[in-house]
């Protein structure tokens, strides 16, 4: 092209590295819940990030109230150094520089809940089910620690979804209050809740009637979430530095409605038909369970506020890694090769020829 400021170009995901522009001097640590062998972990790692680190350490004020952390060895001369904070009371905006999770997936789910804007870089190590979100683990966790700490990793940046609910009268159809507006980081479901009925769920595309979804519903995802409910449904999978949102159709009444991938700057529109027997349900990543009534409608597009995750080796590596290790990709039994055949077949006719000389006559009378 003749301007070429006109060209796109289309950034290396190489090239999204950690840098520190200031040493970090405070971290928030996320313990998977209900899990007493996260607790061993915990303490070492709050206390050398205490002692050999001399960081800020923040954790849940419920973390704390565990019973089973006093009777971890030297927990209790560590305790009065946590900073304590309380979901939905304290805010944490500008004061963390970067998030530790020790767990499975949802730790980091719930990292990302915490941060409504921009979200410090999260290094997540895998002490959970699945791990497909926390590529880290946990033996070697000081060598791992300071590289990250000394910018020696690279990252992926997981886009999010900015969800916001309109609340209208069914009489007046008039605003009935505030919308509500969440970020999530792998799904927004749409589902027909309790009801017997199909959902008819109608579906816009800036502004533009694209379908009514009749079955059980509707999955909205990041490439992030691609991999979770998405996948389950039928959909394809997309690498997390692809810039794109995926709508999914749950158990549709119609066989030609395939999953579709939109556009990241798109803005999805999504309402219970006014001719729907019953209204519909929306979660945000599995979470804020709330009703659709006729007449609210969900608006759905990328958030600006992506979620850093911190690679253990790098952005390809690591999604490839939990592909074959989580969800044991295209795994089978390799094809025998043709040599390995034919060696087969000299063995099972050499067999053979040992059984027919049995039966020769001459063979009977040696």
């Amino acid at each position: 092209m003749k301007n070429s400021a006109m060209v796109m170009t289309i950034q290396d995901p190489a090239s999204q590295r950690l840098t520190w522009y200031k040493p970090p001097l405070t971290v928030l640590v996320i313990k998977k819940v209900r899990d007493a062998s996260v607790l061993s972990p915990f303490v070492q790692l709050v206390k050398w990030l205490i002692t050999e680190k001399r960081m800020v350490v923040f954790v849940e004020h419920s973390v704390l109230d565990d019973p089973l952390l006093s009777n971890q060895p030297g927990f209790n001369m560590t305790r009065d150094k946590l900073m304590p904070f309380r979901e939905g009371k304290d805010d944490l905006t500008d004061k963390i520089d970067f998030i530790v999770c020790l767990g499975g997936d949802g730790t980091l789910l719930y990292a990302s809940s915490l941060f409504q804007q921009s979200v410090p870089p999260v290094m997540a190590f895998h002490l959970g089910s699945l791990g497909f979100l926390t590529p880290f683990e946990f033996v070697n966790f000081e060598e791992q620690m300071i590289n990250v700490l000394e910018g020696n990793a690279a990252l992926t940046l997981r886009s999010r979804l900015r969800c916001i609910i309109l609340r209208k009268d069914e009489a007046t159809g008039k605003p009935t209050k505030a919308p509500t507006s969440l970020l999530v980081l792998n799904e927004v479901v749409i589902d027909r809740g309790p009801s017997p009925y199909l959902s008819n769920i109608d579906l816009y595309l800036d502004g533009k009637h694209i379908t009514s979804v009749q079955g059980d519903g509707l999955i909205v995802s990041t490439p992030t979430g691609s991999t979770a409910y998405a996948v389950a449904a039928g959909a394809s999978m997309i690498h997390p530095s692809v810039p794109a949102i995926m709508v999914t159709p749950i158990c549709p009444h119609s066989l030609s409605f395939r999953p579709i991938v939109v556009p990241a700057g798109v803005e999805l529109k999504i309402s219970v038909s006014p001719e729907s027997r019953n209204t519909a349900w929306v979660s945000f990543d599995g979470r804020s369970r709330q009703e659709l009534k006729h007449g609210d409608s969900l608006r759905v597009t990328t958030s600006i506020y992506p979620v850093p995750s911190i690679c253990a080796q790098d952005q390809i590596t690591d999604w490839f890694d939990s592909l074959a290790e989580c969800l044991h990709w295209n795994v089978r039994k390799k094809q025998r090769h043709l040599d390995e055949l034919s060696d087969l077949t000299r063995s099972h006719s050499s067999s053979n020829d040992t059984l027919d000389s049995l039966d020769r006559p001459d063979a009977l009378d040696s």
